[in-house]
């Protein structure tokens, strides 16, 4: 594609220098320059992109995209916001990919990778070719890549839209942070369908207030558009028993379509039974009635599953086949994931690491225990310190044994966060281990049978973060090697 045929796009970019190359490729990282690269200069926390634009010509770039001067021998391409000017570039370059997608963005504090996989699956099962792009990975078919950010910037996007589109990849589910919708990196991407799970704490070390952090949220819905159309209709899938639902519906002109439990809701739940085998309940919906078996407890799963169910009435799946397809669904890793070395008692690992999921997660293990519930919780560094107490009050609340960790303390001082958390439970019993590998260790050594441990806070996490180091470490790896070594 020709540099002004690319600059078609934006509008009252000043180009200066008359040359007209062949854009080959688009980057914002100097080390995947090649020959024919459009070059766009990034500011981001740590490194300014303008400081490289000379190393970037010296590759093989055959063109700038600057907010600053730059002196290069190549043209530059001089805008006002080049995170903006990326997402409108990227977009075209790759011809648009986004709007050739059923594209399904999912936002909310909790439950976004669930309701991702789960919406996957059921696409999976109805023999639609999926994508996932989210916190733990990127799927294209079957083929899994490794992701840095929940939701990843616009270029690595539309580049990754453009690979869903030559493996000819009907429905993409994405998980969309409150990061990414103030950032832009979602800017360009064509959503169908954004779905809403819940807003709860979290974050507020970036937001600073919770009015702030549901308006982030809400930028997903008002960026569905206003045009109405039979052929490609846009939906918001909210959930009713959330207030802040109220907000999103009125900031969006798209299609609503709400699920809940507790008020009136198109896509709603009753008769809901919790077993050792699963969940089940009945659920009334626009196009009939059902009952839905998931091999998953907590009511937050009943949550997750009725936004799946939404999710796939907007793109118009039967009712039957979505209920088979929830049916076969066998759970999210790091996300209420049993740890099975044949012990006497259930130890699960959950990513739990806000006061919202961790309460719902304790209290799942409370209507499930007959002994005591031991819980090993933490919280991370350098993040939202305002909820540091009020897990710890939630972990006292529900647990017989608390035990408060590290979790990623990063630049932190694992025993200052600590002394947040315990600031929050002056009058309660529990037990403060620092090293998460003996507070691991020390609940499965002290748990018997009837007890269950729940171990919270990192799930899927792999790795931790003291300081500037990251550690390999894995709740779930750890929690096997205290079982098959337990005195």
């Amino acid at each position: 594609m020709k540099l002004h045929s690319l600059l078609e796009y934006l509008p009252f970019a000043k180009q200066i220098g008359d040359h007209n190359p062949e854009i080959l490729s688009i980057e914002q990282d100097t080390r995947k320059v090649m020959e024919g690269t459009l070059f766009i200069c990034i500011k981001g926390s740590i490194f300014d992109g303008h400081t490289f634009a000379q190393a970037a010509v010296e590759k093989g770039a055959v063109a700038i995209v600057a907010s600053e001067p730059v002196k290069v021998d190549v043209p530059v391409i001089s805008v006002p916001d080049t995170n903006r000017a990326m997402a409108i570039l990227a977009d075209a370059f790759y011809g648009h990919p986004s709007q050739k997608l059923y594209l399904i963005g999912i936002t909310g504090t909790n439950g976004k990778t669930s309701v991702s996989h789960m919406v996957q699956h059921i696409f999976n099962e109805g023999k639609k070719k999926t994508g996932l792009i989210g916190t733990l990975y990127t799927k294209i078919g079957e083929d899994t890549f490794e992701t840095k950010n929940t939701t990843p910037d616009s270029l690595t996007l539309q580049k990754t839209y453009h690979q869903m589109v030559r493996s000819i990849t009907d429905v993409v589910s994405m998980e969309v942070s409150s990061h990414a919708l103030v950032n832009g990196r979602v800017w360009g991407s064509d959503f169908d369908v954004a779905v809403f799970t819940n807003l709860t704490q979290d974050h507020l070390d970036y937001h600073k207030t919770m009015d702030e952090y549901k308006q982030a949220k809400g930028l997903l819905f008002s960026r569905l558009g206003n045009k109405y159309d039979t052929k490609h209709p846009k939906f918001a899938v909210l959930n009713a028993d959330d207030d802040a639902s109220s907000y999103y519906e009125s900031i969006t002109s798209a299609h609503i379509l709400k699920y809940g439990i507790e008020q009136a809701a198109d896509v709603k739940a009753f008769d809901i039974q919790f077993s050792n085998k699963g969940t089940t309940y009945s659920v009334k919906t626009p196009v009939g009635e059902s009952v839905v078996h998931v091999n998953l407890v907590g009511i937050f799963n009943v949550y997750n599953t009725l936004a799946t169910i939404a999710v796939g009435l907007c793109y118009g799946l039967p009712l039957a086949d979505i209920v088979t397809g929830l049916s076969t669904f066998q759970g999210v890793p790091g996300r209420f994931e049993l740890v099975n070395e044949h012990q006497e008692f259930p130890v699960i690992v959950d990513y739990a690491h806000t006061p919202d999921s961790l309460e719902n997660v304790l209290t799942t293990v409370q209507s499930m225990a007959k002994g005591r519930v031991f819980v090993v919780v933490g919280c991370g560094g350098d993040r939202d310190k305002t909820k540091r107490p009020i897990m710890a009050q939630i972990a006292c609340q529900y647990a017989t044994d608390p035990i408060f960790t590290s979790d990623n303390p990063r630049s932190e001082d694992p025993q200052a966060i600590l002394k947040d958390m315990e600031a929050g439970v002056t009058d309660k019993q529990y037990k403060v281990i620092i090293d998460r590998k003996d507070a691991i260790k020390y609940a499965i050594n002290e748990a018997g049978k009837d007890d269950i441990v729940l171990i919270a806070g990192k799930g899927h996490e792999t790795y931790q973060i003291i300081g500037e180091q990251v550690l390999d470490f894995d709740d779930r790896l750890v929690a096997r090697e205290a079982i098959r070594n337990r005195v």
